[in-house]
């Protein structure tokens, strides 16, 4: 098994490109003019990285997928993922752009909040972003601008100013992502319907009963992609997120068996995965504001009164 190699630092990620270190905490690699032909190898950030590649590089490793660059295509890196490419045995020019900064670099600072809006870094390698050539154009420009300031000497200024072109880049890409989902739409609703389907099988065959409630990385899985691209999708295409979708499934057929008077409430929040009736009735009490016997007599009193 190949070694992975480690990059925790951004002395070291300088290094791998041949690159010299002008800030010991955030790097902008134009690779193309700037790095050194290298070795393809896996790799273990403890960094944030945000690579930009220009040329075909193979079959990138991203962490359980692969995915085959194309021009202009973006992948988002965050402390904790491998990534990289087995070495074949050459040397490789790298081209594109390479942002780097270490989680130091961001500490106490709007960014570091911010990050975790920013779900694209916990996609997988076959959601990447695609860039038109105007989209390229911007994230070129942001990198540029970054270089710049990291070229020049370091003052009390740098960090304010590297972070708040770091937060355009990322907000430049939150659109171009925004964008992505709808010129992806006939894609997007068929991977819908597939869900839905999902869905419904969970709880129409009897899965709830053996493993609870399901989770969003349970059809994430199924459908190929990374939980946070499913829930992102959905959430584009009809305003709620995948948990909210599994909640409210399993709200409807709570409710759809509870309407059934030979089942006793603990038998129905058996059915959903709830071993024991109060589980079920404090969450079907969360979800709807009522608990399963006021529901249930509510049920009643409607059946029972004069039409």
């Amino acid at each position: 098994m190949e070694a992975i190699k480690s990059i925790d630092t951004i002395e070291r990620y300088n290094d791998y490109f041949g690159v010299a270190t002008r800030h010991p905490l955030v790097t902008v690699i134009d690779a193309r003019r700037e790095a050194q032909p290298v070795h393809f190898c896996p790799k273990l950030y403890h960094i944030y990285a945000i690579l930009m590649k220009d040329i075909d590089c193979g079959a990138l490793k991203y962490g359980r997928g692969s995915y085959d660059y194309q021009q202009g295509t973006m992948l988002f890196i965050s402390p904790g993922q491998v990534m990289g490419s087995a070495d074949d045995g050459t040397l490789h020019q790298p081209d594109g752009w390479v942002l780097g900064f270490h989680p130091d670099f961001i500490h106490r600072s709007a960014l570091q909040h911010l990050l975790q809006e920013y779900s694209f870094f916990s996609y997988s390698a076959n959601e990447a972003l695609h860039l038109s050539e105007p989209e390229r154009e911007t994230i070129i420009s942001c990198m540029r601008r970054i270089k710049e300031e990291l070229d020049s000497p370091i003052d009390r200024h740098t960090k304010a100013l590297v972070i708040e072109n770091i937060k355009l880049l990322l907000s430049y890409c939150q659109r171009f992502y925004d964008r992505q989902f709808i010129t992806r739409k006939p894609i997007n609703s068929d991977l819908l319907t597939r869900f839905e389907i999902l869905l419904a099988d969970f709880f129409h065959t009897g899965q709830a009963l053996a493993e609870g409630l399901p989770s969003v990385r349970y059809f994430a899985d199924k459908l190929c992609l990374s939980p946070s691209y499913l829930s992102d999708l959905l959430k584009k295409e009809t305003g709620k997120t995948a948990l909210r979708h599994i909640q409210l499934k399993a709200v409807d057929v709570a409710k759809a068996e509870m309407s059934d008077p030979a089942k006793s409430l603990s038998q129905v929040g058996y059915q959903l995965g709830f071993p024991y009736p109060q589980h079920f009735s404090r969450w079907f009490k969360k979800m709807t504001g009522q608990t399963p016997t006021n529901y249930r007599e509510a049920l009643i009193a409607t059946a029972s009164s004069p039409k």
